[in-house]
């Protein structure tokens, strides 16, 4: 019963303040505005992680370090710029002062060089790895894009609607911005693994990148305008 009469206090509260609008502007339109748009990623981050339990003990985390930074070199990965240590780790945190396992994050910028570094990766026996997430490097540049996009929709929407009664929409006096920010993107990994490793197998004749999907760029608002 409480509950209902603050809300019903809360409703009350807002009739002032609505009366006030209509008084100011007693004619207006009220449309929604959308925008999307579909990117194609252009970075990748991939966590690696290297353990002695891989080769049953045989090869140190050390040694398989050393082959890894090797193969990413020959793949043309610019180790100081794309790869950083993640964690370094042993049992409790040290076993005999050596490390018995290590994981790395690398930057990568096509879906081409993907496939390449999971393919040499696995030759080297490291098949711990997975996709973190992608994302673009202007991201931010194309979600400001897609916003005011969703904005101009708005205000053509409600510019048809008023020349089909023979009004014209005068200044906008409201918004209201809905927007769904870029969603996460989540991969089977193993998935990737293996059709990374079916491009690679498949590259004698021609390098066909692995099918990532594309970001998609979702907005909408709302606004209100004077219709004159």
């Amino acid at each position: 019963m409480k509950r209902w009469i603050v809300t019903a206090a809360a409703l009350l509260a807002l009739l002032p303040a609505a009366a006030q609008m209509h008084e100011a502007y007693p004619s207006y339109i009220q449309v929604y505005g959308r925008a999307e748009k579909e990117v194609a990623p252009d970075e990748f981050y991939l966590q690696i992680v290297i353990n002695e339990r891989d080769s049953k003990g045989k090869i140190s985390v050390e040694s398989q370090q050393r082959d890894m930074i090797a193969a990413l070199k020959r793949a043309g990965v610019d180790i100081e710029k794309q790869l950083k240590v993640a964690n370094l780790s042993s049992e409790f945190f040290k076993k005999n002062t050596s490390v018995a396992s290590a994981k790395y994050q690398l930057q990568l910028g096509s879906a081409a060089e993907v496939s390449k570094v999971w393919q040499a990766l696995a030759d080297l026996g490291i098949s711990n790895v997975s996709i973190l997430k992608v994302s673009h490097s202007r991201i931010e540049e194309y979600k400001r894009d897609v916003r005011l996009e969703a904005m101009r929709n708005a205000q053509q929407s409600a510019r048809e609607m008023a020349e089909a009664v023979g009004q014209t929409i005068g200044k906008c006096f409201y918004i209201y911005d809905t927007n769904s920010n870029v969603m996460p993107l989540y991969y089977d990994n193993a998935v990737v693994m293996r059709s990374a490793k079916a491009t690679a197998d498949e590259a004698a004749v021609e390098e066909e990148p692995l099918d990532f999907k594309t970001i998609r760029l979702e907005y909408s608002v709302q606004a209100k305008f004077v219709l004159e």
